[in-house]
Parts: C-alpha cells; structure tokens; sequence
C-alpha cells in the first residue's frame, strides 16, 4: 500500500511538471546536439550527452512546474486546467509544489554548470546562462510581469523556446553558435507563438473568464484566424533560414521544410477560411509534430 501510494505520488509531480511540453524542448536540445556534432565531426562523451539532456529536462520542468504555481488561482476556474495537480489540491499546500520546482531549477542549473567539466568552462558557461535565461523569461518575465496584462505576452514570453537548442550547440561548440545555433533557437521562438495562439484560439472562453489577454482570445475570430495566418507563414519563411547556412545540403530539409511548411500553410489557411475553435485545434495538434519534424529533417541533412 505505501509502495502504490509513492508511486502515486510521483505520478502527481510528474504531471505537475507538464511533460508533453518538456519532452519536445529535451528533443530540440538533441536536435541542437546532433546537428553540432554532424557539422564539426565533434565526438560527444556520454557525459556529456546526459548532462546537457537531463539539464534541459530539469530547466523545462522547473519552469512549467513554477509557472503552474503562479497560475494556481486561475487554473482552479478553466475548465481545461481545473484537474491540475494543483487547483485539484492533489498537492496541497501548494508551497510543496513550489519548493518541487526550486529544486528542480537549481538542480538544472548545477547540470549545465557541470558541463564546464566534460568539454570547456566556455561552453559551461554559456549552457548555464542559456539555462538561467530560460528560467528567467518564462517565470519572471512571461508568467509574472507579462501574461495577465498584455495581449503580446508570448512574443517576448516565448524568448525562453530558444534556449534548449542553444544548450545542446553549446554542449559540443560554441563556433557558429550566434549563425546556426541561434537559428536553431529561432526555429522555435518563431514556432511559438503560432503554437499558443492557435490553442488560446480554441479555448478563449477559457481565457476571457480569468482574464488573460491572450491576443487570439480577445480579438474576433476572423481578426485571430489572420493574426495565426501571419504567424504561420513567418514560421514557414524561417524554416528555410537554415538552408543557407554551412553544413545544411538543402536536399533533405529542403524537403522536409517545405512539405511540412506546406501543410501547415494549409491548415492555417483552413482557420482563415473557416474561423472557429475546431480549426484551431487542429491547427494546434499539428504544431508539435511539425517543430519536431523540421528538427528530425536537419539532423538528417547534417549527417549525410
């Protein structure tokens, strides 16, 4: 019995720890990792893989995990977010939850700092301050200061989408690390907020009942429908920023980029046609995989 309630209990802090989320930021840190080290021919030690994985990994969590506390009172009343670890009281009080999340952040940060330790102590450095700037913009700067107050929050808020891939570049190099390694950063920073606000999108009502002026959720429909068009179509257009660059052939990620960039075009177009929350999600369950296939596509292309 005390065995299945531990079990129970980790499951709970795990789901607190929003894993769909952070599972995707840990791929783009492998993807940041890979494509460094199929450009240089730059052997990575095991070491040095599980520091920078599990640092991202610990980062994301604790971030979601923090971002949930602050969030608690108006995730009590959402309907998509009232079961949450939190509001549900199935962590209570909810101080564990945010003591759960110190842990995690410096736990992160002493990972990346260990880095230091397996390759240089630039490259050290450098993982530990893409790791504390993560931390920083989606706490401090989108979930306190920017989410309850401005209708463009995920612009500046989503700085912190950047900083996996930049601590799996870094984990191998730092050469190229302000031309490729921040274009991977931006691959993810421009997917944003086509990502947030197609689901914002979806569930506006959601968001008007609490307050939270996520741009998709107090503009009109037809005004959100072009707002995610235009946010699409720039996700579209970087994605082939990286075709430019030394390393990448263009053959496979052209490719890739192009296809999946075609669907995506496509599917925005449907929620301009047809504005509506059906559309959006649909939108919004696609955008997951699509940032995971370009990162799939350039790791690929780097290798060949």
């Amino acid at each position: 019995m005390q065995r299945q309630k531990s079990s129970s209990r980790i499951a709970v802090y795990y789901e607190l720890t929003k894993p769909k989320i952070w599972y995707l930021l840990v791929f783009t840190a492998f993807g940041g990792l890979v494509t460094a080290s199929n450009i240089y021919g730059i052997e990575i030690s095991v070491w040095t893989w599980l520091l920078a994985i599990f640092s991202v990994a610990a980062g994301s969590a604790a971030a979601n995990t923090l971002t949930n506390y602050h969030d608690r009172d108006i995730d009590g009343i959402m309907e998509r977010t009232k079961l949450r670890p939190l509001p549900s009281k199935r962590i209570y009080p909810a101080v564990k939850a945010r003591n759960f999340g110190y842990i995690l952040g410096g736990i992160s940060l002493l990972l990346a700092w260990c880095i230091s330790y397996t390759t240089s102590m630039e490259q050290g450095v450098w993982a530990t301050t893409f790791i504390a700037f993560g931390l920083i913009n989606n706490i401090l700067i989108y979930s306190y200061a920017l989410k309850r107050r401005s209708r463009l929050n995920i612009l500046l808020g989503g700085l912190c989408g950047g900083s996996p891939p930049l601590v799996g570049w870094v984990a191998v190099t730092t050469a190229d690390l302000w031309s490729m390694g921040l274009v991977l950063a931006g691959l993810v920073f421009v997917w944003i907020p086509l990502h947030i606000w197609s689901l914002t999108m979806h569930f506006k009502d959601d968001y008007n009942k609490v307050g939270v002026p996520m741009l998709t959720a107090v503009q009109s429909e037809s005004m959100s429908a072009r707002v995610i068009a235009a946010s699409t179509i720039a996700m579209v257009v970087f994605s082939l920023v990286p075709l430019f660059l030394t390393g990448v052939s263009g053959l496979v990620y052209a490719a890739t980029a192009l296809a999946s960039g075609g669907l995506m075009l496509a599917l925005s177009g449907w929620v301009v046609v047809r504005p509506s929350e059906k559309s959006a999600w649909t939108l919004f369950k696609f955008s997951s995989p699509y940032l995971a296939v370009l990162f799939i596509g350039i790791m690929v292309d780097t290798a060949l």
